[in-house]
């Protein structure tokens, strides 16, 4: 019987985890200033039960943001990065924004509380897919070889993370975000002295 209930009280707390984490993640999607209080509301416990599970807001944040970044690398697993490398950029660029886009209030909240070395420890998957298609770009000849692959892809979330801040800012808008991100990444990307392709519209 200790055992049964030990394996209903790990099932419960399952629950009450799962349930906290989807509420941050769109308490936050919503608001990046979002507090515990909202959020457990939001998933039905009490703040005693957010906080036996979750010791700061930190944690919090982390757990949704790691959430919306495992939800993203299954759509980006579907992104066919085949054929012409830049083609290619410009479709994982199309599929990534529209990402980046649906949880802009929760990044600036990770941004806020989680330190930039866990920020890019949660892009590691992202960031695989693109050092894997910038390599086969340079070996191709399309894209250039005198900068570092991380920079390169560092360029291309700063300029995706750029373009949310430009959105906030009532400077651009989200439907034509994929297209500069393309344009000004296959821009800094294609060999210096060759014609720069031009990303779909």
């Amino acid at each position: 019987m200790g055992s049964k209930d030990t394996t209903t009280k790990r099932a419960d707390a399952r629950r009450s985890i799962d349930a906290i984490v989807q509420a941050a993640a769109e308490c936050l999607g919503r608001n990046p200033d979002a507090s515990l209080s909202e959020i457990a509301r939001a998933a039905g416990v009490g703040r005693v039960t957010l906080y036996a599970h979750f010791s700061s807001r930190a944690e919090v944040v982390d757990a949704a943001m790691s959430r919306a970044l495992d939800r993203g690398n299954e759509v980006l697993d579907t992104v066919d990065l085949t054929g012409d490398p830049r083609l290619a950029l410009h479709r994982y660029i199309e599929a990534g924004w529209h990402l980046v886009d649906g949880t802009r209030a929760l990044i600036v909240a990770a941004q806020r509380e989680l330190s930039p070395a866990r920020i890019l420890e949660l892009h590691a998957g992202p960031a695989a897919r693109v050092e894997a298609l910038v390599a086969r770009g340079r070996a191709e000849g399309h894209f250039r070889t005198d900068l570092p692959i991380s920079w390169m892809v560092n360029v291309l979330h700063s300029v995706m993370h750029s373009a949310t801040e430009e959105i906030r800012a009532g400077r651009l808008t989200s439907d034509h975000a994929a297209h500069h991100i393309s344009a000004t990444v296959l821009a800094a990307f294609t060999t210096p002295g060759t014609p720069v392709p031009e990303p779909a519209p």
